[in-house]
């Protein structure tokens, strides 16, 4: 049974965690997420944007770093596509991610169809542009079948550090383990952005402790693409299409809503089928450290 090497482990979560944090305290000395001013005169897009794909880039920087820094080298990077064996794995988090994150919108407003939207299918306008329901199921669409490819080199900024880095560091310890400790160590990195009222305007605390339970609930997700696909790619994928979809609902939302419940997937009734999911990945893992034969037949070889 190999044993977890915590050096390695300290050394990338400081360099993962001071970079992005880094990047966050430029954001809130440049006016913060809400107050961030724009990149130019008129534009809809503020500073805070691109300063938030910087911050994605740290658990990249940490994997990278931490292997300058303590000569490990470049073996098992699980950047091998792996796709004539996992290819089912890319698919699943490509298809599966969406499917949740709309199910759990759909589920919110079952409870709740009051704060649902109708306008928005019936020739409304939202910010100013009318809408209509081919134009709606289109954007769907696109945002299912185009955003994994598109968000894929921010969503790699993440996943190469925490999937791929270090998740495999932490295996030794038993999937379960693992996959707690890896959601609630991604959920504290995302802090700095909850206070400032990302994801959870209005409740940085309690926001901060459902950032954690999110961070674990598609994290173990993630994870197990990852370890069954051989690849950090299905997770790439996965977190791509989770980016592009993740705030669909808030096109037919009627009003204010309490962002810790839903209808979009942060929330907690948002979330619930990646909760699902996750617990019968959870309860179906391995409890106890993995034997060494076990673990080296997950590893993606060299690359």
């Amino acid at each position: 049974m190999d044993k977890v090497d915590v050096r390695r482990v300290v050394f990338y979560l400081l360099i993962a965690f001071g970079f992005s944090w880094s990047v966050a305290l430029v954001i809130y000395m440049t006016g913060g997420i809400a107050g961030s001013l724009p990149v130019a005169p008129g534009s809809p897009i503020t500073w805070a944007v691109p300063l938030l794909t910087v911050y994605m880039l740290g658990p990249a920087i940490g994997n990278i770093g931490a292997r300058l820094l303590t000569g490990e080298g470049w073996k098992d990077l699980w950047l091998r596509p792996n796709f004539r064996q996992g290819w089912k794995y890319w698919l699943i988090a490509w298809i599966l991610t969406p499917l949740m994150v709309l199910g759990g919108g759909l589920l919110y407003f079952f409870f709740d169809p009051q704060a649902f939207d109708l306008n928005a299918l019936n020739g409304g306008e939202i910010g100013g542009t009318a809408v209509t329901p081919s134009m709606m199921l289109i954007n769907i669409g696109v945002a299912i079948l185009i955003s994994p490819l598109a968000n894929a080199l921010p969503t790699l900024g993440e996943e190469f550090g925490w999937r791929a880095y270090l998740q495999p560091k932490l295996l030794p310890l038993g999937e379960r383990k693992m996959y707690l400790l890896v959601g609630l160590i991604w959920g504290a990195w995302h802090w700095p952005v909850i206070w400032m009222g990302h994801n959870y305007p209005g409740y940085p605390v309690w926001g901060s402790l459902a950032m954690v339970w999110f961070a674990f609930v598609t994290g173990t997700f993630f994870g197990w693409a990852t370890l069954r696909g051989g690849s950090v790619w299905p997770a790439v994928i996965g977190h791509g299409a989770l980016n592009g979809v993740a705030n669909i609902w808030l096109l037919f939302l009627a009003g204010e809503t309490n962002p810790l419940i839903g209808p979009v997937v942060v929330g907690v009734v948002g979330s619930i089928f990646f909760a699902i999911t996750a617990g019968l990945i959870f309860f179906n893992a391995r409890s106890e450290p993995a034997p060494q034969t076990a673990v080296q037949e997950t590893q993606p070889g060299n690359l």
